[in-house]
């Protein structure tokens, strides 16, 4: 992936992990601040930017992904195909091609903005709280998939109906339905009404 300011302001050039900065914000998504990454997760939470992918086979078919077990926050869990947190500076979209490209080892074909949701979910197992300003993107993958083990623990394409016996049958993060339902109608234009999204 290429670099930018913002990613490298956060590559570590000696091997050491640098702390992860998040992004803070307002109700309207304007930037207030930063904080590590793990103290904005911790209750009550700090609103934070944060981005949701949701991929597609040219069937319209909805990459999903088991998050792998090793995961701080929602180990083990199904989620939609990618999502996390820009770095201070990173443009959302730079930041969901990014973190795409390092879990699952590909570059959407296609990748467009769906809109912004906002939302408050603490999470029961671990105690941590998702107080985030979430921006979505939906796209088309053809690429053969390679996630990254530390990251992914599976992956899974599904029509909606699958999704829907998938979701009754299995845990789910959090936040999955609430931004998938934020992202419908961007969904339904991708997919077409036939894919029943």
């Amino acid at each position: 992936m290429p670099t930018t300011p913002a990613t490298a302001a956060h590559s570590s050039s000696n091997g050491t992990a640098d702390a992860i900065m998040l992004e803070l914000v307002d109700e309207s998504g304007t930037t207030i601040g930063t904080a590590e990454k793990l103290a904005a997760h911790q209750a009550p939470g700090q609103l934070h930017r944060a981005f949701s992918v949701f991929l597609f086979d040219e069937q319209g078919q909805l990459l999903l992904q088991r998050r792998a077990l090793g995961k701080y926050h929602s180990p083990g869990v199904w989620s939609n195909t990618c999502c996390g947190h820009p770095y201070p500076g990173e443009a959302p979209f730079a930041a969901a091609a990014r973190r795409t490209y390092e879990e699952l080892g590909i570059s959407p074909s296609l990748l467009a903005a769906a809109g912004t949701v906002r939302y408050n979910h603490p999470d029961p197992v671990s105690g941590l709280v998702e107080q985030e300003f979430n921006h979505l993107f939906v796209g088309m993958v053809q690429e053969q998939l390679r996630p990254d083990a530390e990251e992914v623990g599976e992956t899974a394409y599904v029509t909606a109906g699958e999704l829907a016996e998938r979701h009754a049958a299995a845990p789910f993060s959090a936040w999955f339905m609430t931004v998938l339902d934020a992202a419908r109608p961007a969904i339904r234009e991708l997919t077409g009404p036939s894919a029943g999204w």
